[in-house]
């Protein structure tokens, strides 16, 4: 009965998940360009309101996650819906670009309020440190944002257009996520048989906490970076437009696959040990691409999809297994805040880069993987 009622937790928050990410974080890579077009902008605005929205997200984080922990994670992941849907309603109806940045802001809010760091701290919440599974479980779910998102965003686009596509999501939330949050339990009361009580009274060392913070804000750069630039990037080391684009089509298999892995033969291990392995794989991608030019585009793809992948589930399991359950929302919140507001400004700085350096620019996310590494390696498991 636990483990039906488990796989039906997983289940709901997963297919949720993916609606959040698909409806926010992937559609300005499908309707950017037509929405800057119905106003004579160019799609650098759009994008530049998508930043925003992200920057939202982070200052909303804390509170969200600190109401979690004193209230369970049912009432906020609903109501992040609703806020989704009021933002996708604004984009569907804006007449001016002021209307079209508010509604952006607007889904910046179900961001802070919706997405990875709200669902796992309604899953500490529910399952203490026995979270890493259903973690990973979510995640293996939410992995195919993009692969459903996109097609989805862009047949909506072709049959009715830009705006309608928002609405279509609007509607897809109200009906299909918010029913699904709805079967969370209430509260935060656990739904699995207390283990014994946690030793975590003592607030984390501050040092610790600014380390993985680091780490997260590294690695969401250099994820949100590849996103943004990888074809570009692959292109400039030589390898053909089609090559390139279909290197990057591995990365969304590469992380399911690397998020099995995990859920299998790596959650014996300590999640510092998956995370330092995902955060150095990064920077052997980048040297085998340097070193072997074109032809490795597909190990680079591979490589880095694979770290990204564990390293999602890593966002949510370090702090637990690090930390504790105690105040995990809250702290989830602050520690991703930083990584939030740079992973704003991640495709401007490595597009800066990449024009100006061209395939040397990989040396840049490289360092950063490897500060990453390193600040793994400092800390200590309890």
């Amino acid at each position: 009965m636990i483990a039906a009622q488990r796989g039906l937790i997983v289940a709901a928050l997963g297919t949720a998940q993916t609606i959040g990410w698909a409806s926010s974080y992937y559609i300005p890579a499908v309707l950017a360009a037509p929405m800057a077009a119905a106003f004579g902008l160019s799609p650098v605005w759009v994008f530049g309101a998508f930043s925003m929205a992200m920057v939202v997200s982070a200052l909303v984080g804390p509170w969200a996650g600190g109401r979690i922990d004193r209230l369970g994670g049912r009432g906020v992941l609903m109501l992040s819906n609703l806020v989704f849907a009021a933002g996708l309603g604004l984009l569907a109806i804006a007449p001016a670009p002021a209307v079209l940045f508010a509604g952006w802001a607007v889904i910046g809010l179900g961001m802070g309020m919706g997405l990875y760091e709200a669902a796992f701290a309604t899953l500490a919440g529910i399952y203490g440190k026995a979270a890493r599974g259903p973690i990973t479980g979510i995640t293996l779910i939410a992995g195919f944002a993009s692969t459903v998102g996109w097609p989805l965003s862009g047949l909506m686009l072709a049959h009715w257009g830009w705006r309608e596509a928002c609405l279509g999501w609007a509607v897809i939330h109200l009906c299909l996520a918010l029913p699904l949050n709805a079967l969370l339990p209430r509260g935060s009361t656990p739904a699995h048989t207390p283990a014994l009580p946690e030793p975590d009274a003592a607030p984390p060392p501050r040092g610790a906490l600014m380390l993985l913070a680091f780490v997260f804000a590294a690695t969401w750069f250099n994820s949100t970076a590849m996103a943004a630039h990888l074809p570009g990037l692959l292109e400039a080391a030589g390898a053909g437009t089609a090559m390139a684009i279909a290197a990057g089509a591995l990365i969304g298999p590469a992380q399911v696959a690397a998020r099995v892995l995990e859920f299998g033969l790596l959650r014996r291990f300590h999640p510092l040990t998956s995370a330092r392995l995902a955060a150095a794989a990064h920077p052997v991608a980048a040297v085998c691409l340097v070193g072997f030019g074109g032809p490795a585009a597909y190990a680079f793809a591979l490589l880095h999809g694979a770290g990204n992948g564990i390293l999602t589930i890593a966002k949510g399991t370090l702090p637990l297994a690090l930390f504790g359950a105690a105040s995990y929302g809250q702290r989830l919140g602050w520690l991703n805040a930083p990584a939030r507001i740079l992973q704003a400004a991640a495709p401007l700085i490595f597009g800066a880069a990449l024009t100006a350096w061209g395939l040397n620019a990989v040396w840049l996310t490289a360092g950063v993987g490897l500060a990453a590494t390193a600040a793994l390696l400092l800390l200590r498991s309890r």
